[in-house]
């Protein structure tokens, strides 16, 4: 039998290369990669971005035609003026709808993942703003949901580049998200107070004064724990108003509890600014300076 060869036995005991890791977040893709198209990539900087002359009148007329559709779904529930107007409402509406449509498809089109687009926020808020007016043609009166669409405004803040009020947003969803333990027990101990004090009001002042049963009273507990007093219901006897002052009190307190727990977790956060470039995958804004993967699907950035 032959010896190997020395270059085949070095090239088999040779060390292979050390290739680091992606990122953390950053996805691995298998098989080829085909760029894409230039008008896919034209279609992406000018929905996504606002760098460009395009890409702003873009985003304008878009404003422009959200705040034209809400007004549209309002006038709409004004009743006289839907019976005197009724069809240009209606030819209105459906306008507007086919546009959105048109426009969410342009997105999905313009994004290499569309799925990822679809179950991002603003994916959401978009096919929200279309659906009410095909649901109306099963279930009539839905299209009043279309007010949805004043959630897409949002886009604002990258439209303008308005990246430091990108940033403030930023940091108090990641403040809502650190004290949610905490604001969570908040609630669970208030709705147990007013379950309490709604449990004793209906024992002390009972149905003569307005509190026919347990539910009743816990939701004058409510009303009077968060200092709102519509007085529909108030209690006659002594007893009745001492637990009463009682409780006005303890609202006075409570108020202030989640504030507090919010602004210490906002005080503990350091500010990182971020921009307002766009995914090529999923759509998504609000990266860091410096970022090269995106911070929700894990994709290069362009």
């Amino acid at each position: 039998m032959p010896w190997p060869s020395r270059r085949w036995s070095h090239e088999r005991h040779a060390p292979r290369p050390v290739t680091s890791p992606p990122p953390d977040g950053a996805s691995r893709q298998h098989g080829p990669q085909y760029p894409e198209s230039s008008t896919q990539r034209r279609v992406h900087d000018i929905i996504f971005e606002a760098d460009t002359r395009a890409g702003r009148l873009f985003d304008v007329v878009l404003l422009m035609s959200i705040l034209a559709s809400v007004a549209t779904v309002l006038i709409e529930s004004v009743p006289h003026v839907q019976v005197r107007h009724f069809g240009t409402l209606y030819l209105l509406e459906w306008f507007y709808t086919i546009l959105f449509t048109i426009e969410f498809g342009l997105r999905l089109y313009a994004v290499r993942r569309p799925w990822r687009y679809v179950k991002s926020f603003y994916g959401m808020v978009d096919l929200l703003a279309i659906l009410p007016t095909y649901v109306s043609l099963l279930i009539p009166g839905a299209q009043a949901l279309s007010v949805v669409r004043i959630l897409r405004l949002l886009r604002v803040f990258r439209i303008l580049k308005l990246a430091t009020y990108l940033d403030e947003s930023a940091e108090l969803w990641r403040a809502l998200l650190l004290s949610r333990r905490k604001i969570t027990i908040f609630l669970l101990t208030v709705s147990t107070i007013v379950v309490i004090v709604g449990s004793l009001m209906h024992l002390v002042e009972g149905p003569a004064s307005g509190f026919t049963d347990i539910p009743t009273s816990v939701y004058w507990a409510v009303v009077t724990l968060t200092t709102v007093g519509y007085g529909d219901i108030a209690p006659v006897t002594p007893l009745g108003r001492f637990l009463a002052v009682l409780v006005m009190l303890m609202g006075y307190g409570i108020i202030a509890v989640p504030t507090g727990i919010i602004t210490a977790e906002l005080s503990r956060g350091a500010r990182e600014p971020v921009t307002n470039t766009a995914c090529p995958d999923c759509g998504a804004e609000g990266h860091r300076l410096d970022a090269v993967f995106c911070l929700r699907c894990g994709a290069k950035l362009a």
